[in-house]
């Protein structure tokens, strides 16, 4: 006959607890103790119990401290993760036929956090990989022991605007009384509020992006005005913003026609203006459909003006004529009108602002009041505050607090890293 002793303390000579049962809790040791687990002793009914059943449906509910197989030979499966889960929770998960890079588990955090972020779920597509992952408590939620390279499963995405403006046209030169047409302006693409982008083409889409892209900025510069006397002027230079996943290009603006007898002007974002010379009809640039508007024609022993980001480079048919309107942008957070198409015929003081995108201004003495180059462009980057990450190279001007917004201004080549 076997015999059954219940006791609800076990005490040493010490008359200290070794074991205490209070209902239905069991305590082992006391406070400052060390517990130590006999080599070769297995504890039965504690840690991760692995389940017996295969996993193959498309969703499934696991359970605190469970060990899944997860079978997607047949589809994908989305895992459930436990409702109000304790810290020290623990769900195990395998892939049990080596398909998950063909069908992947997705993991539905059930209103808990998953390495401190509440999205995106994460998802496991890697062949034959087993992931561990421990409830930690609300604050960073699961976090994984083991899921291979123990990669950040939930990777936070960032929404950047921009505004990228080619370097303006240079202007062409006058020669024997002739006339030189205005350089056109930079072209002109722009994301932020809505505000329309060059050529009348609509507002752009800000950028999605990663943490950790790095994001190359490009200044071009303006083109030259025309070298001598009855001189083309030179295409302006492109500005661009790439990095993984993007690429955008704003074209330089084109040249003003200069030549004696007359020459049409350059295309490029925003077209250059014409001169005629000897009362032949000459043809402004032609602009880039969602960058610019063309330059102005030119007739009458006259020059037209260069394009600009928000309309039509302006006729000569024997008078001055105006380079195209530029387009106002409050990215930075004040209005401020860039993309101004060059003037025909100015007679201008041979300078002009720099990193606006610009058209040089023509004239009708180069000697007295010289035509001048185009100005070069810029990047403009706008995020929230608390996107901003503040890896910067090439000495950008960095202003935060623009409406809760970080607005970064390459006036030169740079890099920002999201």
């Amino acid at each position: 006959m076997s015999s059954i002793i219940k006791v609800n303390t076990v005490q040493d000579v010490d008359g200290n607890n070794i074991i205490n049962e209070s209902g239905n809790t069991v305590t082992i040791g006391k406070s400052g103790d060390t517990v130590t687990v006999a080599a070769g002793a297995t504890f039965v009914g504690g840690g991760i119990q692995w389940q017996s059943s295969i996993v193959t449906g498309a969703t499934h509910t696991a359970g605190a401290n469970q060990g899944l197989w997860l079978d997607t030979s047949s589809n994908a499966i989305t895992l459930t993760l436990p409702a109000s889960p304790s810290v020290g929770d623990q769900v195990v998960f395998t892939d049990y036929a080596r398909n998950w890079g063909t069908n992947a588990v997705t993991l539905s955090l059930n209103g808990s956090k998953f390495q401190g972020n509440t999205s995106p779920n994460p998802v496991y597509d890697t062949n034959g990989e087993s992931v561990d992952i421990v409830y930690s408590g609300s604050t960073k939620g699961w976090i994984p022991n083991s899921d291979g390279a123990v990669a950040l499963e939930t990777p936070q995405s960032v929404t950047i605007d921009y505004l990228v403006i080619g370097g303006g046209g240079g202007a062409g030169t006058e020669g024997s009384g002739y006339w030189s047409g205005g350089g056109g302006a930079g072209g002109y693409r722009n994301s932020f509020n809505s505000e329309t982008s060059g050529g009348g083409g609509p507002s752009e889409t800000a950028l999605t992006l990663n943490a950790g892209i790095t994001l190359t900025a490009t200044i071009g510069q303006g083109g030259a005005k025309g070298s001598g006397t009855s001189a083309n002027g030179s295409v302006g230079n492109p500005t661009s913003l790439v990095g993984t996943g993007v690429s955008i290009t704003s074209l330089g603006g084109g040249y003003g026609g200069g030549v004696n007898p007359g020459a049409n002007g350059g295309s490029g974002g925003s077209g250059g203006g014409a001169n005629d010379g000897t009362a032949t009809s000459r043809s402004g640039g032609s602009g880039t459909a969602n960058q610019g508007y063309n330059g102005g024609d030119a007739s009458g022993n006259a020059a037209g003006g260069g394009g600009g980001a928000g309309g039509l480079g302006g006729t000569s048919t024997g008078a001055p004529a105006a380079g195209g309107i530029g387009l106002a942008s409050s990215i930075t957070g004040s209005s401020v009108t860039r993309g101004v198409g060059g003037d025909g015929g100015k007679n201008s003081s041979g300078t002009i602002d720099a990193n606006t995108g610009k058209g040089g201004d023509g004239t009708t003495d180069e000697s007295a009041k010289p035509a001048s180059a185009g100005s070069s462009g810029v990047v403009i980057l706008r995020m929230p505050d608390g996107q901003y990450t503040g890896t910067v190279t090439g000495s950008p001007t960095v202003a935060t607090g623009v409406s809760g917004n970080t607005v970064i201004t390459f006036t030169g080549t740079g890099t920002y890293v999201t």
